[in-house]
């Protein structure tokens, strides 16, 4: 497949032979050795130092003489990345995204009392400290067991190790996260756990809460109490009392808050998920709803695409400035800054971060970007935002749910079965994934390549997401009770 007129590599849709013979465009190749499904194959002969292009766009140069027909992988092409740039705002000229009008317009959510809105009638424990992980989890599990109900979605812990020894930004980081996640409409009811000890400990973690309902958030220092599994029960049983009190009503699409991220990508997921996501993401946007983009470092190369789709001036400048801490974090730490893509992605076909990144941006289909979030921080503005995190999964899926994620579209076509703090949506990018980890894999983008149409994919997506968003629909990851958190850091730990 040639996916742009001046692209002069194509993608195998399957894996090929030496000596068969594949159309592309208006022209035939001669196939001169076996490329693997999702790699390049070269339509002309580049000459060493050549730009290799896909998506209409550069993805690296040729490292030596590539001739016609041939593999083209990381053993003959090469980034044209390299250090820092200087950004110039180039604004696109944007038509108004126009909804589906046969789509659904609300989905049955719930209204807590700060009028925020929930998918999920969940009760979270949140600890301060990772010392007292596992008194967490098992508070979590007893309450989960002795505390069902039809009303209750459940009782969840997040593990995560920090909130002592931490300094500067890094205590900071853990403690902005760590209140956005009580703070998250899909816990009906939060106990927050402390030890006594820590540098995050009760009384400096709530100045980061800000206001709240007082029956919503309950709090024990575990060293303070006598039994705390016993308080920590009845402290549970009463925010429990508490989320029994709401109930799914109608609200519109507009309040929905929707993360998009990729992971364990292939050849495809430029071709299919990646796209098909953006598709959905217009779509949401058109309604007036929040998706939020991350992983940073998986924009370089395709930067400008955002940049110049920034609403003004003032939004160009915070993308450029979102670029460039990150990469000054790279150097920061003297490491290469386009060290990318990971191993698992080259086995699947993508070679350069420049490659990578023009496939992991189309997650934002072609929106304006609104706004620039940093680490931590609460979407406010309606419409595509860029949430500052790096492209480690479980690093940057919880950045989405704290940024006021519902849920987050996963992308991977390697497969992947991890889960958020919130419901994690995941797409395959290929049909053979789907087929062979159904208990995985939510959304199959792998019609796409079998003739399905963009827009009837889309729409089917849209339906999908609405249903998990009112409940009628249990994503894998909540099924297999697949849930976990991960904090930034960046930092010394004493």
């Amino acid at each position: 497949m040639q996916l742009h007129c001046t692209d002069n590599v194509a993608i195998a849709l399957r894996d090929i032979s030496k000596g068969e013979e594949v159309s592309f465009g208006s022209g035939t190749v001669a196939v001169e050795e076996n490329v693997p499904g999702g790699h390049k194959l070269a339509l002309k002969d580049l000459a060493n130092g050549e730009n290799v292009v896909k998506y209409g766009s550069p993805i690296g140069h040729a490292t030596s003489d590539i001739k016609q027909g041939t593999w083209v992988h990381s053993h003959n092409i090469k980034t044209n990345l390299s250090g820092k740039l200087v950004y110039q705002f180039r604004p696109e000229e944007r038509t108004k995204l126009q909804s589906a009008q046969d789509l659904p317009n609300t989905f049955l959510g719930y209204v807590r009392e700060d009028k925020s809105v929930g998918i999920r009638n969940e009760i979270w424990v949140i600890n301060t400290v990772g010392c007292i992980n596992k008194t967490a989890e098992r508070l979590a599990q007893m309450a989960d067991k002795e505390l069902q109900s039809d009303a209750i979605d459940g009782v969840f812990h997040f593990a995560h190790p920090y909130g002592c020894s931490q300094l500067g930004d890094d205590l900071r980081y853990t403690q902005e996260l760590l209140a956005s996640l009580v703070r998250h409409p899909n816990a009906a009811g939060v106990l927050v756990m402390g030890l006594g000890c820590e540098n995050n400990r009760i009384a400096e973690f709530t100045k980061f809460l800000g206001d709240y309902p007082s029956q919503r958030v309950q709090f024990m220092n575990v060293q303070d109490t006598d039994d705390e599994v016993t308080v920590g029960m009845e402290k549970l049983t009463l925010l429990a009392q508490y989320a029994k009190t709401f109930r799914r009503t109608p609200v519109p699409i507009s309040e929905l808050k929707v993360g998009l991220k990729c992971g364990g990508s292939d050849g495809f997921s430029g071709i299919t998920a990646n796209p098909l996501v953006g598709a959905v993401s217009d779509l949401l946007v058109g309604q007036g709803a929040t998706t939020l983009l991350t992983e940073v470092p998986e924009m370089f190369g395709a930067e400008t695409l955002l940049m110049n789709r920034a609403t003004d001036q003032e939004t160009f400048q915070k993308i450029v400035s979102l670029i460039n801490d990150f990469k000054d974090y790279y150097i920061r730490h003297n490491q290469v800054i386009y060290e990318n893509p990971s191993p698992g992605n080259k086995d699947g076909g993508i070679t350069t971060l420049e490659e990578k990144s023009l496939g992991c941006t189309q997650k934002g289909g072609t929106s304006a970007v609104v706004d620039v979030l940093p680490y931590a921080k609460r979407a406010t503005k309606r419409g595509l935002n860029l949430v500052s995190a790096p492209g480690n999964d479980m690093v940057s899926v919880t950045a989405l749910a704290a940024a006021g994620a519902h849920m987050v579209l996963f992308t991977t076509g390697r497969g992947t079965p991890l889960g958020g703090a919130v419901p994690t949506v995941k797409v395959s990018t290929n049909s053979r994934l789907f087929e062979q980890k159904p208990h995985w894999i939510d959304m199959d983008a792998g019609g796409l390549l079998a003739g399905t149409s963009m827009d009837e994919l889309a729409k089917r997506f849209h339906r999908l997401i609405v249903d998990i968003a009112s409940g009628e629909r249990r994503t894998h990851n909540e099924t297999n009770g697949f849930r976990e958190i991960a904090i930034f850091k960046d930092g010394v730990t004493l």
